[in-house]
């Protein structure tokens, strides 16, 4: 940061100043791990921690799913006889398709309708609390992401074929040293 300076006629202060800053901004086709942060028949919304505008449309969720409207889940019918459940907080593992930038810049008269409705609605105590789908918000960056492909999905589906695979190359070594024991004796 530099020196401030107030210029004759304007009583802000002007400083030049240097700054190095992050920016998250996935490329398509990369993997992202988050968790479920909410369900509804529009989809899933996944956060990073850090960030939760990553949407999973039905139409990219891995074939055969379909959503419970009395469990409030999405489910993966997987070979008919076995159910997988999204549940909201778990962990999840999604290849980015998609994403969307939104100009979200208030404009004035529409906020002004908006609020002068709300006071009127206040007013005649018609106030209705409406729990608002992730969908049909309006984010500045939103990611839409796919859950259709291997290994892709509730990192638990996965979990323990990963386990098994890791135990499967730890066997291989062994026996591949007892071989190689055997013949040198």
């Amino acid at each position: 940061m530099e020196n401030s300076y107030i210029y004759p006629g304007d009583g802000a202060s002007h400083t030049r100043t240097t700054f190095q800053f992050v920016v998250f901004r996935p490329s398509i086709e990369e993997i992202l791990e988050g968790v479920v942060l909410s369900a509804s028949s529009s989809g899933l919304q996944v956060s990073l921690g850090f960030f939760s505008g990553i949407f999973i449309k039905p139409e990219n969720m891995v074939a055969g799913s379909y959503y419970d409207e009395t469990e409030k889940v999405w489910i993966w019918n997987y070979q008919e006889e076995h159910k997988l459940f999204m549940d909201v907080g778990q962990k999840i593992r999604l290849r980015v398709i998609s994403e969307s930038f939104v100009d979200t810049t208030p404009s004035g008269p529409q906020l002004a309708a908006e609020h002068q409705a709300a006071v009127a609605a206040a007013a005649a105590g018609s106030v209705v609390a409406v729990a608002k789908d992730p969908f049909s918000e309006v984010h500045p960056y939103t990611i839409y992401g796919s859950t259709d492909g291997s290994g892709l999905g509730m990192i638990s589906w996965w979990a323990e074929d990963e386990d098994e695979d890791v135990k499967d190359e730890a066997n291989e070594g062994q026996e591949d040293s007892q071989s190689e024991h055997l013949e040198s004796t």
